[in-house]
């Protein structure tokens, strides 16, 4: 997994976590200080927030233990896994297209960076050069054939 990614997760985990512990408890002391907090709408909106702030803290910790748990060396290197850089040939507009399979962190389209758990993605994960396959995406069904393969593998070795 790159760097970056994990760099960032644990930025933003960093932000919210000192916003629940030093901000946050600042604001409902202030907002408790207003009187009754069944009409405070600042009490509120502060519980509010530290709710929303828990679970977000919970789910990036689950995503950065899920992150530090991809061994490189356990992916294929035949087949195509993270890292992979595919060409494909979209067999319903006969036109090639090129991906990189890649966190949800970083996927970008338009740079041709998918996720892995994108609907392309997962259907693509396992598949060797020669492999026909079809997705089912939100704008209907796609059917690809894998032209070629680099896998993170090949291109540690460039």
């Amino acid at each position: 997994m790159p760097t970056d990614v994990k760099k960032k997760l644990e930025e933003e985990l960093k932000a919210l976590e000192t916003e629940l512990k030093v901000e946050l408890p600042k604001e409902l002391q202030k907002a408790a200080a207003l009187g009754d907090l069944r009409e405070n709408a600042e009490y509120k909106a502060a519980r509010d927030r530290q709710e929303y702030l828990q679970a977000r803290i919970a789910a990036l910790r689950k995503r950065l233990s899920d992150l530090s748990m991809i061994n490189i060396e356990s992916l294929p290197h035949d087949r195509i896994a993270y890292g992979s850089t595919v060409v494909l040939l979209d067999l319903d507009k006969d036109e090639e297209v090129t991906y990189k399979l890649v966190t949800a962190e970083e996927a970008d389209i338009s740079k041709g960076l998918i996720s892995t758990t994108s609907p392309i993605g997962k259907s693509l994960m396992g598949k060797k050069v020669g492999a026909e396959v079809e997705v089912k995406t939100p704008q209907g069904v796609r059917h690809f054939e894998v032209l070629k393969l680099t896998t993170i593998h090949d291109e540690a070795e460039e």
